[in-house]
C-alpha cells in the first residue's frame, strides 16, 4: 500500500544491521555445532531475517515479544545481547536463564523478550495474557506473538484470535509462513491463507511479502499504531522460505529442490544490502564495517560463553518453586 509508512534512511540501515546480525549468528551457530564445540538442538532462521528486523524497529524495549523455538532471529532483532544468548545456548550460568533454558527457552525481560516456547501454537495465548496485562495497566505496551504456519491449525490459534478480537487486546499475531510445518508443506494442511482467517474474528488480516523490508515495515507500523491506539489486534501472514530443514541435521529431502534453490537465489539479506548501496543509503565501506563489527561481537560472545561455568547441582531446585526447597 503506497500510503503506508516507509522507513527513513537511518531506519533502513538499522533494519539491515539486524538482518546481517541474524544471518551471521546463524552461520556461526551452524559452524560451532559442526566443529563439535557445542552440542545442542538448533532451528535455523536463515531466510527469515526480514520479518523480525522490520517489525522490531517499530517497537520499544518495553514492548513484548513471545516467540518459538525457531526464534533466535526474533530475539536478536529485539535486542538480546549476543553474550547472554550464546551463554544460554551453551548451558552456562552467565546465560539469560543461567543455562537452564537452553536454545529453546530463552527469556530476556530487559528487552521485552518474555517467552520462548517449544510448544507449537502456545505463543498466542501467552501473548494474549501479556497484552491483557498491558491493557489493564494502561502502560501502552504492544505484544507480538510469532508462530509458524503449522501453528495456524492449532486450536490455540483460533481461541487466541477470538479472545483478542473480543477484548481488543494490543497484540499482533505474526505468522512467519516459511511454507513448511516441520516436514509438511502448507498446501497439504490448509485450503485457505492464514491471513484470510482474520475476517472470521473481526480483525484486520493481511498477507505480506516477508522478504521485503518495506512491505514488512509498513504492515508492522500500521499494526503497532492500531494496537497502541486501543483499536485491537492484527493478524499478519509474512510469506518467506526457510533455507534449511526443520532442525539442524535434517537432510530436507522432502523439500522441492528447485523451490529451495529459487529462495536461496533471492536471499533477502544480500538483496537488501545491494538496494541500500544502489539507493545511496549506505556505502559498501559502511556496510562492510558494520558486518565486521558484527563478526567481532560474535567472536567475543562465543568465547565468553565457552569460558563461562556450567550451573552446579544447587541450581536443580532453584527457579522451580516460589520458595527454594531445602
Amino acid at each position: 500500500m503506497s500510503n503506508r509508512a516507509k522507513p527513513d534512511a537511518p531506519t533502513q540501515v538499522e533494519i539491515y544491521r539486524r538482518m546481517a546480525l541474524i544471518k551471521a549468528n546463524d552461520e556461526r551457530s551452524r559452524k560451532v555445532i559442526m566443529n563439535g564445540r557445542l552440542v545442542m538442538p538448533y532451528y535455523s532462521p536463515r531466510g527469515q531475517e526480514v520479518i523480525p528486523s522490520a517489525i522490531s524497529v517499530n517497537l520499544t524495549d518495553d514492548d513484548y515479544i513471545c516467540t518459538i523455538y525457531r526464534g533466535s532471529h526474533d530475539q536478536l532483532a529485539k535486542g538480546l545481547p549476543l553474550k547472554d544468548l550464546w551463554a544460554e545456548v551453551a548451558g552456562r550460568t552467565t546465560g539469560t536463564c543461567k543455562g537452564k533454558g537452553g536454545p529453546m527457552h530463552v527469556t530476556y525481560p530487559a528487552k521485552g523478550i518474555m517467552v520462548t516456547t517449544g510448544i507449537v501454537g502456545s505463543t498466542m495465548p501467552i501473548a494474549n495474557g501479556q497484552a491483557w496485562g498491558s491493557q489493564l495497566k494502561g502502560d501502552g505496551r504492544v505484544t507480538v506473538a510469532s508462530f509458524g504456519d503449522g501453528a495456524a491449525n492449532i486450536g490455540a490459534f483460533h481461541e487466541s484470535l477470538n479472545l483478542a478480537a473480543v477484548w481488543k487486546l494490543p497484540v499482533i499475531f505474526v505468522c512467519q509462513n516459511n511454507e513448511w510445518g516441520e516436514h509438511t508443506a502448507y498446501e497439504k494442511t490448509s485450503n485457505v491463507r492464514v491471513a484470510d482467517r482474520a475476517a472470521a474474528y473481526g480483525m484486520p488480516g493481511e498477507r505480506v511479502d516477508g522478504n521485503d523490508p518495506f512491505a514488512m515495515y509498513g504492515a508492522a507500523h500500521e499494526a503497532v499504531q492500531r494496537a497502541r491506539a486501543g483499536e485491537g489486534p492484527t493478524l499478519i501472514e509474512a510469506m518467506t522460505y526457510r533455507f534449511f530443514g526443520h532442525v539442524f541435521g535434517d537432510q530436507d529431502a522432502y523439500m522441492d529442490k528447485s523451490r529451495k534453490a529459487e529462495a536461496i537465489a533471492n536471499d533477502p539479506v544480500p538483496r537488501f544490502r545491494q538496494r541500500l548501496i544502489d539507493d545511496g543509503i549506505a556505502s559498501e565501506d559502511q556496510l562492510a564495517a558494520l558486518e565486521a563489527n558484527i563478526e567481532k561481537q560474535i567472536d567475543e560472545a562465543v568465547e565468553y560463553a565457552l569460558a563461562s561455568d556450567f550451573p552446579g547441582t544447587e541450581e536443580l531446585k532453584r527457579d522451580v518453586f516460589a520458595e527454594e526447597l531445602a
